[in-house]
């Protein structure tokens, strides 16, 4: 079934696993842990992993005992942050066309685009991995 809202793969992978982190503290998790988990592509979430090391939200342990960590307490961490690490600055569009012909104000589809991004980036601005952490722990996420 087609949806409006679409987030890049990448950036879905990056949220699950720093929530999948934030619910598993005792230690260093690894890729396929991780991948194991969500059924998703471990060279994938590798990528999406270094790409997360890089600003420093996790941190890369080696050895036979590695794996990520998160740098930062759980609940100082927001899903906006996360996804900006990924996707860059979350400057959202007020036109679906690629060349924009409006500001969003005279657009046929009145203000749903604009109000769709604002409230994105709002619940995006809002949730911590520690509300992450809670779904994941509660076992009903996939």
């Amino acid at each position: 079934m087609p949806c409006a809202l679409k987030i890049s793969e990448a950036a879905s992978l990056a949220m699950h696993a720093l929530g999948y982190l934030a619910n598993r503290q005792d230690g260093p998790i690894t890729s396929r842990e991780i991948a194991n988990r969500f059924e998703i592509s471990e060279a994938h979430l590798s990528k999406v992993l270094q790409r997360l090391a890089k600003v420093e939200l996790v941190r890369s342990v080696r050895g036979p005992r590695g794996g990520f960590i998160l740098t930062r307490p759980p609940d100082s961490v927001t899903l906006l942050e996360v996804f900006e690490a990924i996707e860059g600055r979350f400057e959202p569009s007020q036109c679906l066309l690629s060349s924009s012909i409006c500001e969003g104000d005279d657009c046929i589809l009145g203000k749903i685009v604009v109000e769709a991004n604002t409230m994105l980036r709002t619940r995006l601005e809002e949730t911590t991995l520690t509300e992450v952490e809670a779904v994941i722990n509660s076992n009903t996420v996939r």
